[in-house]
């Protein structure tokens, strides 16, 4: 077998070449690794990058749709029979496997390069002071919006400019009011309130559970009455995040309940929404999007894909390299940013394209810059296992209580009912 030598990120990897021997006791470029995956990114960089580099390497990828991932991982994890070598965590559940005791201790990954990588990624990964699970790219949130509404209704579409009227969320109302007042009704700041939760999510001082016991913090407390006014005035499409309404309304087609057609400024989404969401559901609106920070005092996140190890893989070695590979390596982040667009989590590649970037869909800005500095406001100790059930019971207090359902009091109090039967606290 040919010999080749590369630079892989910092290390020194020699390829090819691998005897019976180092095959059987298991190293960082020879044996097998079983992965398990329910993103299909992770497929191509296995093909097209990881593949390439470590020959020596069998891999077996099994791929399971997200909503079926965890039913799949569970029983084999508590079995500790079929677990993979390695698999994937979506943001929404990784916390539970990251906080179980059943991940490798991947803290020396980290250790060894942590100047370059950016902390929320590895906060959010952590528990109990050891890493155990790492991420390829970084989900910093902002507010992307219709540039040819900007125009309209603001005179111009200078990203600039229009940040001047969404500095703050009490300039966002007043603008919001501004944008139906001159639209005669039409033009809503925002299709779905789900997009503004994320934003208040952020801004939170304090995760959902401390010491035990359920904590709301005052952010969201505050979010329930910016939601309630901005459902009683009509100022969002009143429309649910992934329905077909939200997606129409990116394309300019949303429609109100009398059949009235309805213009939406704008929509909160994270680095990825730009490539996965909007570039998929509304192509045709390619060069009338533009990007802003929004109203916010801090940073917040959405979603993002983590890759960890399980404690017991036979091949502790391939394990943590294919995770150095494809969360930290140099040469693979910076073509995988170019070619996807990604914001990736190593601050060296990030400085390194930054500053000449600039994508057609939002008008040829240069987004990847904010972006990168947006990332570095996220704080990733927010995060808790229980995070995503407790917010579906939140999402319910919403619903009740801008509907008219509930007083918010009611709302909340049962919100705190719900949460603390369900988890004990």
């Amino acid at each position: 077998m040919k010999r080749i030598l590369i630079i892989a990120g910092a290390a020194l990897i020699l390829l090819g070449g691998c005897s019976k021997q180092a095959a059987q006791t298991g190293s960082a470029d020879s044996g097998s690794l079983k992965l398990w995956i329910f993103t299909d990114e992770i497929g191509e960089m296995v093909e097209k990058y990881y593949k390439p580099a470590y020959p020596g390497v069998k891999i077996e990828v099994t791929m399971t749709p997200t909503d079926q991932f965890p039913n799949k991982l569970d029983p084999a994890l508590a079995s500790g029979q079929g677990v993979p070598d390695v698999f994937s965590l979506e943001a929404d559940f990784a916390r539970k496997y990251i906080e179980s005791g059943l991940l490798l201790d991947i803290t020396d990954l980290y250790e060894a390069n942590k100047s370059k990588i950016l902390p929320y990624t590895v906060e959010f990964g952590s528990y109990n002071g050891k890493v155990y699970a790492m991420s390829w790219q970084a989900a910093p949130g902002a507010m992307f919006y219709r540039r040819s509404l900007a125009k309209k209704y603001f005179g111009t579409d200078d990203p600039k400019v229009v940040q001047t009227y969404f500095t703050d969320m009490n300039k966002f109302m007043e603008t919001a009011k501004l944008l139906k007042d001159k639209s005669n009704g039409n033009c809503v700041v925002i299709s779905a309130l789900g997009d503004v939760m994320k934003v208040f999510l952020g801004l939170r001082k304090q995760p959902w559970t401390v010491n035990n016991k359920l904590v709301v913090d005052p952010v969201m407390d505050e979010f329930l009455d910016i939601a309630y006014e901005l459902h009683d005035k009509r100022l969002e499409g009143r429309v649910g995040q992934w329905s077909e309404g939200w997606f129409a309304g990116m394309r300019g087609e949303l429609k109100d309940e009398a059949g009235k057609p309805v213009e939406v400024f704008s929509y909160f989404l994270p680095t990825w929404g730009l490539h996965y969401v909007l570039k998929a559901n509304a192509p045709d609106t390619s060069g009338d999007w533009a990007m802003i920070s929004g109203p916010t005092a801090a940073s917040w996140r959405w979603g993002g894909t983590w890759i960890c190890a399980y404690k017991d893989t036979k091949n502790p070695a391939a394990a943590k390299e294919f995770i150095r590979f494809l969360t930290i390596d140099d040469g693979f982040l910076e073509a995988w940013a170019r070619d996807k667009g990604d914001l990736v989590s190593n601050l060296d590649v990030v400085n390194k394209i930054k500053d000449n970037y600039s994508d057609p869909f939002l008008g040829g800005q240069n987004h990847y810059a904010e972006f990168a500095e947006m990332a570095k406001k996220v704080d990733g100790k927010l995060s808790q296992a229980n995070d995503n059930p407790i917010e579906g019971y939140f999402n319910e207090v919403i619903t009740s209580y801008v509907n008219g359902e509930k007083t918010k009091a009611q709302a909340l109090a049962d919100f705190r009912a719900n949460v603390e039967s369900q988890f004990g606290l």
